[in-house]
């Protein structure tokens, strides 16, 4: 029987399997075809920073289960965010920017999940930047089209 945190557990380097995520030829969809649910989202983590660790609305089991759904999203939003930055010139001061947050999505990511309130806000907080940074890199590269 397999260990049920591996089950779980997101991987070490979250970032360095996107390869092979939902562009991939084997991925059953694309961006095109499978879409971001950004409103879904955005209602989770709005749910998840709604509490605090003095009053926490959630169990831990539901800690989790948000910080994990949270995790699978940073890392998709993550890649969409590193190919928006793609679509910039090499030196463009937000490419800049977007592969430092990369880089620090990644080092955010490969910390061990939590079980609890704050890890799940952590998560969520996350997502939210990671959106924040799409919305503007995606602003830049339809000016420069």
């Amino acid at each position: 029987m397999a260990d049920p945190d591996s089950v779980t557990s997101p991987p070490a380097a979250p970032l360095a399997r996107l390869s092979a995520g939902r562009d991939h030829p084997g991925a059953l969809g694309s961006e095109a075809e499978l879409p971001l649910d950004r409103e879904t989202h955005k209602r989770l983590v709005a749910a998840v920073l709604s509490g605090n660790d003095a009053e926490p609305l959630m169990s831990q089991d539901d800690c989790r289960q948000a910080a994990l759904q949270l995790t699978g999203v940073a890392c998709v939003v993550a890649d969409d965010v590193r190919q928006a930055a793609d679509r910039l010139p090499t030196q463009h001061a937000a490419r800049v920017l977007a592969d430092y947050v990369w880089e620090e999505t990644d080092r955010h990511l490969a910390a061990p999940l939590e079980d609890t309130v704050g890890g799940a806000q952590g998560r969520a907080r996350l997502v939210r930047a990671l959106y924040e940074r799409l919305n503007r890199l995606e602003g830049l590269t339809s000016q420069l089209r």
